[in-house]
């Protein structure tokens, strides 16, 4: 555990300098490798950065922030991604958990807990990502691939977001189990589920549609009212024909039958 834990490599985006050169103190005792940005850099440098995780203050890109969270949260789907910023509403913070932001810690705060949440996230990404390629999991004409962060249908893409593959290689390996919201909730995002939080119905739908758009012909997530939802592949049931109430075949039998009645 010491090892796994010396070898994390984390970029820091942040242009608080007090708190950055305290962190990076914090880092170095830890025997993290790490890299201090002032400014935001583009996604494909963090991939070349080969780091575990990412510190970053959205104010530091003023109104690109969202979006640059957005992206590094939906093409790096391996790294993990915590939120270090300051003026931030419950919504905000909310917000950016549903982009696919591990954590969320406003300042101002303490870096030892700064530290302890990236170690924490970069644990968790490390348990999800496995080492090493991984044996597909296939479900109906879904084939999931832990070790790509992809899923496809007939060798298609389906084009998930980090949180929707999340959701559903946790609902693959959980195949024909009906899991509690709350269950999910904890496990995909990482903490205990807030009253009335419906992030968990919302990803369903959204990974519900990709998955019927694809391969319209099996159903996948089924909900269970009250409980939560049932991932396995099963064919729809077609509807009922309604009865014959007497068509065409009936008029015409009944009409053969009149013309032969004798004169």
């Amino acid at each position: 555990m010491n090892q796994e834990r010396a070898s994390l490599r984390v970029a820091v985006i942040d242009n608080d300098s007090s708190f950055v050169q305290v962190l990076v103190n914090r880092m170095d005792t830890a025997g993290w490798r790490h890299r201090v940005l002032a400014s935001a850099v583009p996604p494909d440098e963090l991939v070349s950065m080969k780091v575990n995780a990412v510190l970053v203050d959205l104010r530091v890109m003023a109104d690109e922030g969202w979006s640059y969270l957005e992206k590094i949260c939906g093409l790096m789907p391996d790294l993990g991604v915590v939120v270090c910023t300051s003026g931030a509403t419950v919504s905000q913070r909310v917000r950016g958990l549903r982009m696919g932001a591990d954590d969320w810690i406003n300042k101002p705060c303490h870096p030892e807990e700064a530290i302890a949440r990236i170690e924490a996230v970069a644990r968790r990404r490390r348990r999800h990502h496995g080492n090493g390629e991984a044996a597909p999991l296939v479900v109906g004409e879904l084939e999931i691939r832990a070790d790509q962060f992809q899923a496809f249908v007939a060798g298609q893409s389906l084009d998930l977001t980090r949180r929707e593959f999340e959701l559903l290689l946790l609902l693959g390996e959980s195949e024909g189990t009906v899991l509690e919201r709350e269950t999910i909730y904890q496990k995909v995002w990482g903490y205990s589920m807030a009253h009335g939080d419906r992030s968990v119905d919302v990803f369903i739908r959204k990974l519900r549609h990709k998955l019927e758009r694809r391969s319209p012909g099996f159903s996948y997530i089924h909900t269970h009212f009250g409980v939560g939802y049932r991932f396995a592949a099963e064919t729809p049931i077609p509807e009922a024909e309604p009865p014959d109430k007497g068509g065409p075949d009936r008029a015409q039998t009944t009409s053969v039958e009149t013309l032969s009645v004798p004169v």
